[in-house]
This record gives structure tokens, sequence and C-alpha cells, in this order.
């Protein structure tokens, strides 16, 4: 039985002590019905909800076939979102190639947890295990859950079923609610060693793995995810922001990128912003002589903007982004949100 539980986790990169706490709980059959895996982005807390579940109720490959970043699945997120709302909410949007295990993900041009897809939650936790003694619920991203659907939510967690394992990630638990967080055993996922990216790198026989482990900084979902042609052109995008918004540039050179990212009407604004946060980090270790970068090929790019920026510029940068950050929930457009992003901080350059 051992061997089983190690056949299924032995290629599951880092965090080992989370990893054996759960393998342990699998194997004595003490499981708490409801676990709240957190950390970083791409540091595997699906993957390791799907591996567990994998654990106790079989079937890895069908299980696996559930994972988001899988291409046919990306393109049914996205198909969706082209969706009327009240098509969505007559199909919630749920993953159940097994049947004891579904995965809710973000659905929707705002990527949120709906109301409707706790309804569904609610109605299907009921039903008993096909298989076996367990049914396995992972809700993937719960901090993105609107605050209908988290105290829909919450009236599934006070009386769970008996047979219901219900797994929750999320980047940062403190977003959710304290009434949600305490009924959930929590396990903190934290990025990986460099000795650990590196195995990881090579067992996925990773395209420019050093520039990808740069980048990822210890996440092996983003190092094996990363398009590098599309980050370049957001990250020069992203470059020319900074370079108005600190007054390096006049504003009239941000224009034409502001016009090209609002015509990619596909894109995100959060995967511009994810990009925007790399690049400060960077600016604020080049101002504290801190090496290596992680866009260490740009480096000539950015000392110029170390040298005009003060700690107190890129402080206020940072909050702005985290606004943006929260406004993205809201539909803001892209192109506006960058704009008044470089006027607000230009004028405080």
């Amino acid at each position: 039985m051992v061997a089983w539980y190690f056949l299924v986790l032995d290629n599951f990169f880092g965090n080992s002590a989370v990893v054996a706490a759960l393998t342990e709980m699998a194997a004595s059959g003490r499981i708490p019905q409801t676990l709240l895996l957190s950390g970083p982005e791409g540091v595997g807390k699906a993957t390791l909800a799907r591996r567990f579940a994998a654990l106790l109720v079989g079937d890895t490959a069908k299980i696996e076939s559930d994972d988001l970043s899988l291409e046919a699945n990306l393109e049914i997120i996205a198909d969706r979102e082209k969706w009327p709302s009240d098509k969505r909410n007559e199909d919630p949007l749920f993953f159940a190639s097994h049947p004891d295990v579904l995965t809710f993900a973000p659905d929707g041009p705002l990527r949120q947890i709906t109301i409707q897809q706790m309804r569904l939650l609610k109605d299907r936790a009921s039903l008993k295990p096909l298989k076996g003694a367990w049914r396995v619920f992972l809700i993937d991203d719960i901090d993105r859950a609107n605050e209908q659907a988290a105290n829909s939510l919450l009236k599934t967690l006070e009386e769970p079923p008996s047979h219901l394992i219900l797994i929750m990630t999320a980047r940062n638990p403190y977003d959710l609610l304290a009434t949600i967080r305490s009924r959930a055993v929590p396990f903190a996922l934290s990025r990986l060693t460099d000795e650990e990216m590196r195995a990881f790198a090579a067992a996925r026989r990773l395209d420019h793995a050093e520039r990808r482990l740069r980048l990822a900084e210890g996440s092996p979902g983003i190092a094996v995810s990363l398009d590098l042609e599309t980050y370049d052109r957001r990250r020069d995008a992203m470059l020319a922001l900074l370079r108005v918004a600190s007054g390096l540039d006049p504003f009239g050179t941000w224009l034409k990128h502001s016009d090209s990212i609002s015509a990619r009407r596909n894109e995100k604004l959060d995967s511009y912003l994810d990009v925007l946060y790399v690049l400060l980090e960077d600016v604020l270790r080049l101002s504290n002589g801190i090496t290596p970068l992680r866009n260490e090929d740009v480096r000539n790019q950015l000392e110029p903007l170390a040298q005009r920026v003060s700690f107190d510029w890129l402080r206020a940068a940072v909050a702005r982004v985290d606004q943006l950050v929260l406004l993205v929930r809201r539909n803001i457009q892209k192109s506006i949100a960058l704009d008044a992003f470089a006027a607000e901080l230009r004028g405080d350059a």
C-alpha cells in the first residue's frame, strides 16, 4: 500500500513536509473533511490536490485529465468567456472525468468562483460515492469566489456529508472569509529551492531552462508554462510604461503600447500586472545591489530606472499595482488602467 502512495507522489517536486503529511493522512484514513492548500502561483497546489484525490479514490489518469493547465481545458474556460452570463449561470463550470472527483474553476470574463457553482457543489455533495468511501471536490482559486459564492460555500462547510473531502486552493488564505479559514485544515506550500527547481527542469527537459528558472523563482508551474515570446512582448510594454511613469520618457512613447494592449481583447490585465510586479522587484533589487535579477537579460534597461526612482516611488508603484489587481475583478479596461498608472506615478516622480 505504501508503495502505491509513493508511486502517485514520487514525481511531485518540493514541499516534502506537506506531501508527507497528506500521505500519512491517506494511509491512516484519518482525513479532515476540509483542507486549504495555500501558496504562490505555480508551486503545485492543485497538482497536489489531484494527487491526494488519487490516493483516496484511485484512477490517477482520469483525475489528471482535469488539470486546468491542459490545453483542452484552457480552451473550454476561454470559450465560456464569450457566453452570455445567463447561459453560464444555467450551466455552471466544473470538470469531472472521474465520477467521484469534481473540480470547480474560476469562470467567466472576471474569472470568479460563482454562486451557481457553489450551489451545484452543495447539490452534488449529497450524492454517495460510486466507488470507494470518498468523494473529493476541489475548488481551485477559492480566493476568487465572490461574496455570494463564499457565503453559499460556508453553508456546505458547516455540515458536510460524511463522505465528502473538500480541498480548496488559494494564493493568500487571508483573502478568504475568516469563517471559511477556520473550518479548514491549512497547508502552506512554499516556493521550491534552487536545487529542487533544477531537478524539475531536468526532469521536464525544459528549453531555456536557466532563464525560465530565474523568471519562475521557485514556481515550477510557471517555469513549465511560460511562453517566453509572449512574456517578452508584455515585458517590452511594461518597461515602456515604467519609463514613462518614472519620467524617463515622454508620455507619447507609451501610447503605441497602450493601443496594442487594448487591441488584444483576449489578454487579461492581470497577465500584464504579473510582469509589472517582476520588473518592479528587479528595480528594487538593483537599487539595493542585490543580484541576480529575474530579468537579467534587460539589466541595461532597468539600471536607468533604478537610478531615477526613489524607494517611496517604488512603494507607491507597488501599491498602485495592488489596487489594479483588485479592480481586475470589476472588469476594468486594460489600457485605461495602465494609462492612469503611468499618469499618476509620473506626477509622483
